[in-house]
């Protein structure tokens, strides 16, 4: 496991989902999440906005450790506003009746810091969710997996099956574009596949 290897990249995030991600990958890490303010600026677009939040993230997490950074962030757009996650089971429920039957935009921004400096990418996909009834939010909401996700879902639990069809990155829409993430990270030299891939 890459768990039990020596950290080759430091997270700057909590999330169990992007750790995972990168270990499927063969990349050990250390975790430092970074609390910074995830206010949209005023007339932000979105891209702008996961861009920098991952750029602030890998920025504020490089102080900590002398290994290359990763930050990332994940928006959902819709109507041209930007969701993030959920205040309580209104507000959760409120987007997802806004998703329900609908195609939204899932962007994802990923910024790695090392000795070329700050590189930065971001990733757009679409999702497509089918109809979802008021009874079904409800029930979803009790399940908890809303509570921490962007939207008010997560594409690999249990709301898999509102989701019709995605076009572009599945990884993605999860926290973390596996293929541009990996570009960016050999491009600082990280090893992936447990160092069985060179960097």
């Amino acid at each position: 496991m890459s768990s039990q290897l020596a950290p080759v990249l430091c997270l700057a995030s909590a999330s169990p989902r992007r750790r995972a991600l990168l270990e499927s990958i063969g990349v050990a890490v250390q975790v430092h999440p970074c609390d910074i303010d995830e206010t949209p600026l005023a007339n932000e677009p979105a891209e702008d906005y996961v861009r920098r939040l991952a750029q602030a993230k890998a920025h504020a997490a490089r102080s900590m450790t002398p290994l290359p950074t990763l930050g990332s962030d994940t928006a959902l757009v819709i109507d041209g506003q930007i969701l993030g996650k959920p205040d309580d089971e209104a507000h959760a429920a409120g987007m997802l009746r806004l998703l329900s039957g609908r195609r939204h935009t899932v962007l994802t921004g990923v910024a790695v810091t090392g000795p070329q400096g700050m590189l930065v990418c971001s990733v757009a996909t679409q999702v497509m969710l089918r109809d979802i009834s008021d009874s079904e939010i409800a029930a979803y909401w009790r399940t908890g997996e809303p509570c921490d996700k962007a939207g008010s879902y997560a594409i690999q639990g249990m709301a898999s099956v509102f989701v019709e069809r995605i076009e572009g990155s599945h990884s993605a829409v999860v926290g973390l574009p596996l293929f541009e993430t990996a570009c960016l990270l050999r491009r600082q030299g990280v090893p992936l596949w447990n160092g069985h891939l060179p960097a």
